[in-house]
């Protein structure tokens, strides 16, 4: 990546060399130029919010920003990003979405989250900590900014504009208000489930900021909960890619006695889970962990993984996550030991599952879904 002050080499986590999407776009260079150009100080505390992999407080390391991300990922990607550039441990003060932010904020840079309520919330979080002479800019690619967007800074931070679009990315600008009447935080958000999905029917879900589909129940997952299986007492069960917790919720919800863990990369979603899991008053453990993927799992220790992959890495559609999560299921399971996946029929799971697992079972499908299911030889 191209910055004010040099080159850098910069790598998504986990690094892989077959991998073609970068680690930067055009809109973290288009800040850092705006920030060089227009002399911005940053002498003071300065916050990046929502840095995809690291690519702006590495840029800014000298400068010893705090960056605050939902994402372990992102996360791990930073300090493999600030390791190779050279820079001192403990230069960048890194956060999750889920910490208290810091008391003062003197230059708050925002990366446009994919997700509106993930943005919300955090600068409801923050404002408190913006004053009158904050420097506020955000920044994203076109399409990743839109009037809602911009409402959004207007109505928590102060009033705003946009810049002119340069290589299909635009700069927001926010004067901040420190006088105005800033609405509640909605978050996090509960609702309860629908009647006919199986155990979890009639039941709270509880969602954080950001988590998929977090008013709602979305259609595939639905259609999980109605063909999950049976008869887990005493297993060790997965719920991967947890989101809000409610698959692994339905199966401790069943079966008091299966053992549970749930696993996200995201801060939000982990902590989704565990006030989801709570909120039902479910007997038996469960297990709560921010893990990219099933890493730091022993090998052969599960009997159970359950999974709605996600496709999608921010704004690119990849099925590298998919991938990962199947060949970390593999391992982990013990011989005999299941995959369960939901995902959409045109994804085409069937034939990654059998070339990971060398075989793949339809157990339930409709014109859109399909639940498939692997077995551990």
């Amino acid at each position: 990546m191209t910055t004010p002050w040099g080159e850098l080499a910069l790598a998504r986590f986990p690094e892989d060399p077959r991998e073609r999407l970068r680690a930067w776009d055009a809109s973290d260079e288009y800040l850092l130029r705006h920030l060089e150009a227009e002399k911005v100080p940053l002498s003071g505390t300065v916050v990046v919010l929502g840095d995809r992999w690291g690519a702006l407080v590495t840029a800014l390391a000298a400068h010893r920003p705090v960056q605050i991300t939902d994402s372990l990922l992102a996360q791990e990607a930073t300090r493999a990003n600030l390791a190779q550039a050279g820079v001192e441990t403990g230069a960048v003060r890194l956060l999750t979405t889920q910490d208290p932010p810091p008391e003062r904020v003197d230059v708050l840079l925002v990366r446009v989250p994919k997700s509106l309520a993930l943005l919300e919330d955090q600068l409801l979080r923050l404002a408190p900590a913006v004053h009158q002479g904050t420097v506020v800019v955000g920044t994203g690619m076109v399409k990743e900014i839109h009037t809602s967007t911009l409402q959004l800074f207007e109505r928590i931070l102060g009033p705003t504009r946009t810049s002119l679009a340069e290589r299909k990315a635009r700069l927001i600008f926010c004067t901040p208000d420190t006088a105005l009447e800033r609405p509640a935080n909605p978050w996090p958000y509960s609702y309860a489930l629908p009647e006919g999905i199986g155990p979890v029917s009639g039941r709270t879900v509880v969602n954080h900021a950001g988590v998929f589909c977090a008013d709602r129940l979305d259609i595939g997952t639905r259609f999980f909960l109605q063909h999950l299986p049976g008869a887990l007492g005493g297993r060790r069960v997965v719920d991967l890619g947890c989101g809000n917790g409610v698959v692994g919720t339905a199966v401790a919800v069943a079966e008091p006695s299966a053992e549970v863990l749930f696993v996200d990369e995201s801060f939000q979603a982990v902590a989704s889970a565990e006030a989801t899991y709570k909120a039902n008053g479910v007997p038996g453990h469960a297990e709560f962990r921010v893990g990219d993927g099933l890493a730091g799992l022993p090998d052969g220790s599960v009997d159970l993984v359950l999974s709605n992959p996600p496709f999608h890495s921010h704004q690119a559609t990849t099925d590298t996550t998919a991938w990962r999560m199947f060949t970390g299921a593999r391992r982990v399971l013990r011989p005999g030991g299941e995959m369960w996946v939901v995902g959409n029929r045109h994804l085409g799971y069937h034939v990654k599952l059998r070339k990971v697992f060398g075989n793949s079972q339809l157990v339930a499908g409709d014109p859109k879904f399909v639940v498939l299911k692997a077995v551990r030889k």
